[in-house]
């Protein structure tokens, strides 16, 4: 089963490939509800969502979701880990904590197919992936050319997240500077989780070239990274399909 939406402003892919036809439609159904809940709760530009309704003061630490208070802690603990390249608050912007919300909603909506007994499935976030009962094959897009891939991974149980320029131009801010990362061209992790993947390169790509060995220490991470001299730096356990 193949399904394509947009949700939280980019195209959402799933592919299930066990089960039957309605087995695999009421899980399908179960990620896109999820992830259009997630759209609705957490997204700074809608003015109702608990993000915005905190930004504004309107609501009291205490008062937060579950959920969205473990999504602050992790940008908490990304902010100290990089020593202040991954913010969330920056001087001028409102709360902005999309670069842990997409990977982390993501990742629980992979979840909800596995707790739904779904075992072999793919689900493409925007160029970002979970997937389980591989092998399956991801592609590193070119940093400067959209017709090329620069890498071909292959993954069974886990995620890859890449950041990069191409898509939104300097979009990604350093927090230490202020002004927007341009060491490199582009970052992708692999990791057990998309929630680890995707904030994991997102805070790398704000850390500059130094945040290739910065996540490359990091448990559990492999990367593929293009610095801005085009320098091509890989971890040695990256998996690159044959």
């Amino acid at each position: 089963m193949r399904r394509v939406e947009h949700v939280m402003g980019f195209p959402v892919s799933l592919r299930i490939d066990d089960g039957d036809g309605d087995t695999q439609g009421e899980a399908a159904d179960a990620v896109f509800a999820w992830l259009r809940e997630v759209d609705a709760r957490f997204s700074p530009f809608k003015p109702d969502s608990e993000v915005s309704r905190l930004d504004r003061g309107e609501l009291a630490p205490h008062d937060l979701s579950p959920d969205l208070a473990e999504v602050l802690g992790l940008c908490e603990d990304y902010r100290v880990a990089t020593l202040g390249a991954f913010q969330v608050r920056l001087p001028g912007r409102g709360l902005d904590p999309c670069a842990v919300v997409k990977g982390w909603s993501v990742q629980r909506a992979a979840e909800l197919l596995t707790a739904r007994g779904t075992r072999r499935f793919c689900l493409n976030a925007g160029g970002d992936v979970a997937s389980a009962g591989g092998p399956w094959r991801v592609g590193v897009r070119h940093p400067e050319r959209a017709d090329r891939l620069c890498a071909v991974l292959e993954i069974a149980d886990g995620a890859v997240a890449t950041s990069a320029r191409y898509e939104r131009g300097d979009h990604i801010v350093d927090g230490r500077t202020g002004r927007p990362a341009t060491g490199l061209l582009s970052m992708t992790v692999v990791a057990p989780s998309l929630t680890e993947a995707d904030a994991t390169a997102t805070a790398a790509f704000a850390m500059g070239a130094e945040g290739v060995g910065w996540a490359a220490a990091r448990e559990g991470c492999e990367v593929f990274a293009v610095d801005a001299e085009h320098r091509v730096f890989r971890s040695p356990n990256l998996p690159v399909a044959a």
